[in-house]
């Protein structure tokens, strides 16, 4: 496997805010070095430029796999999976009034939401600890 040359790494963790493009956790509360995601698969044809690329928490990266696509839970049909590098995240999500909750407004956000469980019971654990600090949710997500 091949690994994304470093400056370009710089570029997409900078671009990220250091925060998981998905998830929205922060690399520097979660206290782990994010990886590097593409967002189309290389397994699916996609490359290493920076507009394919995604900074990324582990949890997200293990969930997402090689997907492209993904069921939409209230309609049952498949939709593109989220992109973060063409679709805003607020144009699909939204936090609970808690501040723990991510909530899909669109298929393709409910679809994420449940393929990736962005509301998993340990990052929900973590979330109102972030909440308690007064560094989550993070700044611009609203």
């Amino acid at each position: 496997m091949s690994r994304v040359n470093p400056q370009t790494s710089h570029r997409v963790r900078r671009r990220a805010r250091g925060r998981c493009e998905y998830c929205h956790s922060q690399e520097q509360v979660v206290g782990e070095e994010f990886t590097i995601d593409h967002v189309i698969p290389r397994a699916r044809g996609g490359s290493d430029a920076p507009r394919n690329l995604a900074l990324c928490c582990f949890a997200c990266n293990t969930f997402k796999g090689a997907r492209i696509e993904a069921r939409d839970p209230l309609t049952g049909k498949r939709v593109p999976f989220y992109s973060p590098r063409q679709q805003p995240w607020t144009d699909h999500f939204r936090w609970s009034d808690d501040g723990l909750r991510i909530i899909g407004k669109t298929a393709v956000g409910r679809a994420a939401v449940v393929a990736l469980r962005l509301n998993r019971t340990q990052l929900l654990v973590a979330r109102q600890t972030w909440v308690r600090w007064g560094v989550h949710p993070p700044v611009g997500d609203d």
